[in-house]
């Protein structure tokens, strides 16, 4: 994955009748359409999964169709059932990690299974706020999920696990600021982060790579899946210092937080209904 993806987006707002946005560099040559054939499920019939209905054209998610599928033999029985390109995809549509997917006692399971995970995204393609940038980020707090667009196209989609319900992650606008390959916290020295990407120096927050247990666990930073954190370590775009390494030159990538988790209530995203939904962002950032 990574910049391979902006094409994928651009064709598919292309077949859509949109005109993606161009960047620098980009010719106007358009790509011939090519078809991307299905990978055939390898998931039977299960009693007691339900069938969700099509929903109407928007977000990518809307053009799936789920089925929530009950699951009683663990890290076994997934790894009969789906091959690893099928666990990377429940992974991200059930926002826990192959460890904590052999625990889940239900998971959402696509109906077909198509070879991008773009096409899965309950996440919109374009976006006009993240148009206005080179490279933006968003964090989605309610459904536990992040976006990287690149010139206001989605590239990328991933789980998250952002702070639990003592620790809430700050909602509001921040950038990335700096990064390291690990990192020990100041909190407790035991507690490793790796693919550590700052977006807050006055308290430490930071996307890195831990463990993925399909709700709000943190202290506050957004952990990502290894291959996600390990991915944005290299695409993000880290601040500018001037030469006292006091003040910033130029911000990093802009960081959008919305909204809060709501622990009360069920995760969303395991919802049939709220799959054919998608996610609605906001056209201009909330005021601070």
């Amino acid at each position: 994955m990574g910049c391979g993806r902006t094409w994928t987006a651009a064709a598919l707002l292309c077949l859509a009748g949109i005109a993606p946005s161009k960047t620098a560099g980009q010719t106007t040559q358009t790509p011939p359409e090519v078809p991307t054939p299905p990978i055939p499920p390898v998931i039977v019939e299960v009693p007691g999964e339900v069938p969700a209905a099509v929903a109407p054209a928007g977000t990518p998610t809307r053009e799936r169709t789920y089925r929530s599928m009950p699951l009683t033999g663990g890290e076994k029985e997934l790894r009969a059932l789906f091959n690893p390109e099928q666990l990377a995809l429940l992974e991200k549509l059930n926002r826990r990690d192959v460890p904590h997917l052999a625990r889940a006692k239900t998971l959402v399971v696509p109906e077909e299974w198509l070879p991008d995970e773009l096409l899965y995204s309950p996440l919109p393609l374009s976006w006009d706020w993240a148009a206005q940038h080179p490279k933006a980020l968003v964090v989605h707090q309610p459904s536990q999920v992040f976006g990287a667009y690149e010139a206001g196209l989605l590239v990328r989609w991933g789980p998250v696990s952002s702070g639990r319900e003592k620790n809430p992650t700050p909602a509001g606008l921040f950038h990335l600021n700096w990064r390291s390959k690990g990192r020990r916290s100041t909190d407790n020295p035991d507690w490793y982060m790796p693919w550590y990407y700052n977006f807050n120096t006055r308290r430490g927050l930071a996307f890195h790579q831990l463990e993925l247990p399909g709700r709000p666990a943190s202290h506050a930073c957004i952990r990502l899946l290894e291959r996600d954190a390990v991915w944005l370590y290299s695409w993000g775009q880290g601040w500018t210092l001037d030469e006292s390494r006091r003040h910033v030159l130029t911000p990093g990538t802009p960081v959008l937080i919305l909204e809060t988790y709501d622990f009360a209530a069920s995760p969303p995203w395991l919802s049939l209904d709220w799959l054919a939904a998608g996610i609605e962002l906001p056209v201009e950032p909330p005021k601070s």
